[in-house]
């Protein structure tokens, strides 16, 4: 697991996560936390663990998503001598390792309907049992998970047992996407800005110029925090004059000049709407039934195009557009385009 436990961030939707962290952490019942990418679900693990009475004791981590769901099972629960092929020898499951301290399960949406059955018996009764034993082993652990799943929609579906959500669901944390914490980022590009200037031996800090707060800000970071990290210590490396302001901000590393250009989409998936150019020369241009709304159809269906072949940076898809940031923004409000981003650049 990551050393850096920096929590960085002052708005009040961040806040409110570390603290129920905080007032979780001493009480031995199981924590769920739920976020996306990159939000610090392991951080928060962490506190959970060094804020508790088990803070002395093992904190162990199993990435359910990092192993094959045959292996899962003998990693969680360790197994005997020849329990299967290549068990030359016994092994203590991430259980034993845990014992008196804190578990902490990143992705469980992963887990095996099996593993799950398994994982519950353990919880509930405090009891493992290694793969090719027959005799318990008892555990004392507290069971901290995490995920980006939706879990209660996976236990409706029948992907995950509903009683083993019970169970772990006493306490959930949700943790905010980055886009939702108002003027934290500015706050994590200054220290992560500072923490890489220093890295480099640069004499000082020379920040960042007011063109690359406003790019910064108007991202949508899809990676949250860990994406702001890699740009932000990307742009302080590449830029390399300590004395002026850091001005160029690259959020798609893998950016060419030789890319192919992507396939060109319609502006617009509404029949009522077509153009003078597709139609043969001398023909008369159909008339909509409802013109404004094939207007608008036309001119959402445009700026979609622009902000798809730009990667959904609105700076730029302004730009392409001939608009100002704000009438880009505002055009997007309009057409409820924000709503449908998923990916930026």
């Amino acid at each position: 697991m990551e050393r850096d436990v920096q929590f960085i961030g002052q708005s009040m939707a961040f806040l409110d996560a570390v603290e129920r962290a905080s007032r979780a952490a001493p009480i031995r019942r199981p924590v769920l936390v739920i976020g996306e990418r990159g939000t610090g679900k392991e951080l928060i693990a962490q506190r959970l663990h060094r804020l508790s009475p088990r803070w002395g004791e093992p904190l162990v981590t199993l990435n359910c998503a990092a192993l094959p769901e045959t292996l899962i099972e003998a990693e969680l629960f360790g197994h005997e001598a020849g329990a299967f092929t290549g068990a030359t020898r016994a092994r203590a499951g991430r259980f034993e390792e845990a014992d008196r301290g804190t578990l902490f399960l990143d992705e469980l949406g992963n887990l095996s309907m099996a593993a799950q059955e398994r994982l519950l018996r353990a919880i509930e009764y405090g009891e493992v049992v290694r793969i090719g034993a027959s005799r318990p082993v008892t555990v004392d652990v507290r069971i901290v998970a995490a995920t980006n799943a939706d879990l209660p929609r996976m236990a409706e579906e029948g992907t995950f047992r509903a009683d083993l959500l019970d169970r772990l669901s006493f306490e959930v944390i949700t943790l905010p996407p980055l886009r939702a914490r108002e003027g934290d980022v500015f706050e994590l590009a200054d220290y992560y800005g500072r923490r890489m200037a220093a890295e480099l031996e640069w004499d000082g800090w020379p920040g960042f110029a007011e063109s690359a707060l406003e790019v910064l800000e108007a991202h949508r970071w899809p990676g949250n925090v860990r994406e702001l990290r890699n740009v932000v210590e990307r742009a302080v490396y590449r830029w390399g004059r300590e004395d002026q302001p850091i001005a160029e901000i690259v959020f798609d590393p893998f950016e060419s000049p030789w890319q192919e250009p992507p396939r060109q989409v319609s502006p617009s998936a509404d029949p009522a709407v077509g153009t003078a150019a597709s139609l043969p020369r001398g023909a008369a241009v159909p008339i909509p039934e409802d013109l404004r709304m094939a207007v608008e159809a036309y001119e959402r269906g445009l700026l979609r195009d622009a902000l798809d072949r730009h990667r959904w940076n609105q700076r730029r898809a302004a730009a392409a557009t001939g608009l100002t940031y704000d009438q880009l923004r505002h055009c997007m409000k309009k057409h409820g385009l924000h709503e449908n981003v998923t990916s930026a650049a």
